[in-house]
């Protein structure tokens, strides 16, 4: 539905128009000359004249007129015709997720007062009060201008959740549902109860949807069974099942397929080199950007202004439905180019960042990391695995190593400039060392411990492969990375009784935050817990 309305814009009368995203509306209301899209306001909006009006009219007849008088009166001066228009006071509140907008005239009470507020600021640019949108602020604000508030508009954000949506069940009295709703989270959806809710909130990143009325935590084999033992202790009845959707990721055009397709500027390629960018942040950058500069082939790179690029991360979202992760980067990717390498000013988007989802990585038993070890016949494959979970690496820190970096004296591995650019010792293991000494005699590497065929160094996408194949081979049924190896390490180690502290510094992690995310992945001490079912004359 498309929804025609009258707005104060800078001073000057508008009509705004507001509608779901749609690029090919977009691309009718440009033939309207003069037709802006507004960042604050979050819609497009055109002149306040009878011509305009009537083009508006001619291109989407079903349009829904609100508070608009579809009968312009002409004025003396000057020539322009406008509508006849109602008395109006100046105050105008726009609420986005985070951030409330205040425009208002200048008066010395009015700014006093709004300087009270924590972390208020003013964007000159856009002459605008931006204030943290909360329930406190926006009730002081409401009662403090009372009837001078002339405008309220509340934006939606565009970064939904890329899942279909589901309809939520509602659990019967004495019920507790339990949804797996994608590879990382659960949703506890149970009537309210206040011990129960207190219980839920000490789950690690635990959520509350206030909107949906149910709860949203990680997922993880020990927090599934920590949920269950709760609903049982309540003497809930305990309903679990998943709703997994497929993948709805629309893949970019491949340049093969552009006629003509625009590599991402070398400026940007040397500026991230010059301020020493991981080959993999520069990869994907360039990615990220030139997909960018392609989605708008007619126009000059360093001309892409802000309401295009608006247009180009909506586009992201709602039609090719990246990950929040993959947004991110785009975002990142645009800001560098703009800001760094044309050393433009820092710029705001109207559009917020997602919020990423805090998820609990998947973990191996000691019985699946040894079936899948088991299962490779080939020394140099079994080799890479072996070394990868004895040591907790990364993949990258995997095919970087070099023969100098095995110290059998010490019985470490030197791990040169990972992530971060940090240097770092982890553990080398006995079995892993006699392992390293028959597969050298065997394969007579020369610099890097692990060679391609024709390549000093071996590949990730070879060692992905690797692990796939042998997960098939051993019937492992979870979805298993490279870094799940590393995961399964530091999870064993805590299980085993290794200090945070020892398990922090071994997988060269900044924060002990970081590390502490194991503690909810070990099952340790599962098998001591007595259910409450248990007590029970059933």
């Amino acid at each position: 539905m498309i929804k025609a309305s009258k707005i104060l814009h800078r001073n000057e009368d508008r009509i705004k128009v507001d509608f779901p995203y749609n690029r090919e509306i977009s691309l009718l209301l440009k033939q309207i000359p003069d037709a802006q899209w507004s960042k604050t306001h979050g819609a497009w909006h055109i002149p306040y004249t009878k011509k305009a009006f009537a083009q508006l009219k001619s291109l989407f007849p079903d349009i829904e007129i609100v508070s608009l008088n579809e009968t312009p009166t002409p004025q003396a001066k000057p020539p322009v015709e406008h509508f006849s228009l109602p008395t109006q006071s100046s105050i105008v509140i726009e609420l986005f997720n985070r951030t409330l907008l205040l425009r208002m005239p200048k008066a010395d009470a009015d700014v006093q007062f709004v300087l009270k507020f924590k972390y208020v600021r003013w964007d000159k640019e856009r002459r605008t009060w931006l204030i943290p949108h909360t329930t406190a602020n926006l009730h002081a604000l409401q009662t403090y201008f009372g009837t001078r508030i002339s405008q309220f508009i509340e934006h939606k954000t565009v970064f939904v959740s890329t899942l279909a949506p589901t309809e939520a069940p509602l659990p019967t009295e004495g019920e507790l549902i339990l949804i797996r709703v994608n590879a990382h989270r659960l949703r506890v959806i149970v009537a309210y109860d206040p011990n129960l809710a207190k219980q839920i909130k000490q789950l690690p990143f635990a959520k509350w949807d206030a909107k949906n009325k149910w709860w949203s935590v990680p997922f993880s084999d020990k927090i599934l069974q920590q949920i269950k033992e709760t609903a049982l202790a309540h003497q809930l009845k305990f309903t679990y099942r998943e709703t997994i959707a497929p993948s709805a990721v629309v893949p970019r055009k491949a340049k093969e397929l552009m006629v003509n397709h625009r590599p991402c500027p070398t400026d940007m390629i040397l500026k991230m080199k010059e301020l020493r960018y991981s080959e993999a942040t520069i990869k994907s950058y360039c990615s990220a950007f030139e997909e960018l500069i392609n989605h708008f082939p007619h126009d000059a790179i360093d001309e892409i202004d802000e309401k295009k690029i608006i247009e180009f991360c909506r586009y992201l979202v709602i039609e090719r439905k990246v990950s929040a992760s993959t947004q991110n980067t785009a975002i990142n990717a645009i800001k560098f180019y703009y800001e760094k390498v044309l050393g433009g000013k820092r710029r705001f988007y109207a559009l917020q960042r997602p919020q990423r989802d805090k998820a609990l990585p998947v973990v191996l038993s000691i019985d699946e990391v040894q079936q899948i070890l088991n299962t490779i016949q080939n020394l140099k494959h079994k080799m890479i695995l072996t070394l990868i979970y004895s040591s907790g690496l990364r993949i990258s820190e995997t095919i970087q190593l070099k023969i100098k970096d095995i110290d059998s004296n010490r019985m470490q591995i030197r791990i040169e400039q990972s992530k971060g650019k940090k240097d770092r010792y982890t553990l080398l293991s006995p079995k892993a060392l006699n392992m390293l000494r028959k597969y050298y005699v065997e394969y007579k590497p020369i610099d890097y411990l692990f060679e391609g065929q024709d390549t000093p160094m071996y590949s990730a996408r070879s060692i992905q492969q690797i692990l796939k194949a042998a997960c098939q081979k051993a019937g492992i049924k979870k979805n298993v990375s490279v870094h799940t190896l590393r995961h399964s390490f530091a999870t064993h180690l805590l299980e085993n009784g290794t200090d945070l502290r020892y398990i922090q510094l071994l997988l060269g992690h900044e924060s002990s935050k970081t590390t502490e995310l194991y503690t909810h992945l070990t099952t340790k001490g599962f098998d001591q817990i007595k259910s409450p079912l248990d007590t029970l004359d059933i």
